[in-house]
């Protein structure tokens, strides 16, 4: 019996996405028949492609059928691949498309990570559109969104994905599987240029070692120098316990993130918008994370419909510390920033602490006081902060110190000495 793999979706309600099947035969000529919306436009270019595509795998002697729904080139080939993989053929080389210019962006240790907005890994029908709505990053997800039967589709898929959407700027990050699994995810995206691995539900600082080392092998493989950044999640009782040693257990760790659905289920509770069941094990991450000079990043709100909800929930994780939101709506995102973005009254005070502090130490004085209150070394540290993201906010120009308010800042012209006396 020949040999029939399948890959991808079909049917009237199916978008930017296509099915193909892929039966392999020991003799014959190597037969493409396709069903597309857009065949009078595209047909002979998605017969090419199919050609190349089976050239490249090694396949000679098959019958390619694909029912296509406005699916880009870079699914096109991932379900191609998946399909021959699935009917039993080991691939020759990959399938992979030329790497676009704008998917070689590479990332930094502290950029804002406010939102990141998840996309379920074997859906390419979001992931053209989602850089549009401007979140700090993307995850393609190979977790918890992807069925255990779709995990080798949703690999191919993402893979290409980095090499060929373009995120208009948005962190490119990936969530794998937990253990061995998510070793594996390793091979399929670390040479494709992702900025940010998550790893979900980290219970010791080993698991995050693994991870680390494995992306140092593939990268010294395929000769890659770049950084890829790690952001553990912790969902669970004993991950919390431990979350300052996970934050700190790799230099590429960047964030700390918590994942209240697995957490809360983990405890044996329900969670709530109040949230009064997680406070024990956000501070834990909130702490761990400050302590290991990494950002702490609160879980998702799972209610889509509720804006004023959400708002309420990002501006109590900011009042506690944290500093990013996961997002599983576009919707989600501006509501994320807007309440994550230094109002004008903290601009304003930020600014005139700095401008306090700056002419202090121009004049060798060792105290700032602004009005009646002391400045120390904290607050001036978290004013800087807020200057610093309220100018890549775009909400104060870089020459603002030419229009500070400078009499505000009232000098106490009295030197320190260390230990306060």
């Amino acid at each position: 019996m020949p040999a029939i793999g399948e890959a991808g979706k079909k049917g009237p309600r199916v978008r930017s996405d296509c099915h193909v099947a892929v039966e392999l035969k020991t003799s014959g000529d190597l037969e493409i028949h396709l069903k597309s919306k857009v065949a009078g436009m595209y047909g002979e270019r998605i017969e090419t492609m199919m050609r190349q595509g089976c050239e490249v795998l090694g396949v000679e002697h098959a019958v390619i059928t694909v029912d296509d729904n406005g699916a880009l080139p870079f699914t096109l080939a991932a379900r191609l691949e998946t399909a021959v993989r699935r009917a039993g053929h080991e691939p020759a080389a990959e399938f992979l498309l030329p790497m676009s210019d704008r998917c070689c962006r590479e990332s930094n240790r502290d950029r804002l990570r406010r939102s990141r907005l998840y996309l379920p890994g074997n859906e390419p029908k979001f992931y053209v559109n989602s850089g549009l709505h401007d979140p700090d990053g993307i995850i393609l997800d190979l977790e918890d969104s992807v069925a255990p039967t779709e995990k080798d589709a949703a690999r191919c898929l993402v893979r290409n994905a980095l090499r060929a959407v373009c995120f208009y700027g948005a962190e490119r990050m990936v969530r794998i599987n937990q253990g061995e699994r998510g070793l594996v995810d390793l091979d399929w995206i670390i040479p494709h240029n992702v900025n940010v691995v998550l790893i979900p539900k980290v219970e010791e600082p080993s698991e995050i070692t693994a991870v680390a080392e494995r992306i140092a092998e593939i990268q010294e493989q395929v000769g890659l120098e770049s950084t890829v950044y790690l952001m553990p999640i912790i969902e669970s009782a004993k991950g919390a316990w431990k979350a300052m040693e996970i934050g700190a257990s790799h230099s590429d760790v960047v964030s700390l993130a918590i994942g209240l659905e697995d957490y809360t289920a983990d405890i044996g509770t329900q969670r709530t918008n109040q949230g009064t069941e997680s406070f024990w094990a956000r501070a834990q991450v909130i702490n761990g994370a400050k302590a290991a000079g990494v950002q702490p990043i609160d879980t998702v709100f799972s209610d889509v419909n509720d804006m004023d909800g959400l708002r309420d929930s990002v501006l109590e994780a900011k009042s506690l510390g944290f500093v990013g939101k996961g997002c599983i709506h576009p919707r989600q995102i501006q509501v994320v920033h807007q309440a994550f973005a230094p109002d004008k009254e903290e601009i304003d005070w930020a600014r005139k602490i700095v401008v306090a502090f700056e002419a202090a130490e121009s004049l060798g004085l060792g105290v700032v006081s602004l009005g009646s209150k002391m400045i120390d070394a904290p607050v001036v540290k978290r004013a800087q902060l807020t200057v610093e993201i309220a100018m890549m906010l775009g909400l104060l120009e870089a020459d603002w110190r030419d229009e500070a308010d400078q009499p505000g800042a009232r000098l106490q012209g009295k030197l320190m000495e260390k230990g306060g006396k």
